[in-house]
């Protein structure tokens, strides 16, 4: 018997990217959004958020999801709980090994 996962409702996710609908609109870049989108990483994106000079794990996470995103930190910040933990969530499922 298959083992299927549900995804919420706020998350629309494929092989090259996860999108996370926000709770409330949030500005990035300059311009209210609704929603967020982050890339897959690749090991250069890994390496390049440790190596910003962050020295815990929050700050190398905000660097690694401020690229993947292509949004400042600052908007990151700026977003709810919430919806910040929305998209932790949305990342880990596009990173996790689809192998069972």
């Amino acid at each position: 018997m298959t083992e299927q996962t549900t995804q919420p409702s706020w998350l629309h996710l494929t092989a090259e990217r996860v999108t996370v609908r926000l709770s409330r609109p949030s500005e990035a870049n300059g311009v209210q959004v609704d929603s967020l989108s982050l890339r897959a990483p690749t090991v250069r994106d890994m390496r390049n958020a440790q190596a910003g000079g962050a020295k815990d794990d929050e700050q190398r996470e905000l660097n690694l999801f401020a690229s993947l995103a292509e949004v400042g930190i600052k908007d990151l910040e700026g977003l709810t709980l919430k919806d910040y933990g929305r998209l932790q969530a949305g990342y880990f499922r596009l990173v996790q090994d689809d192998a069972v």
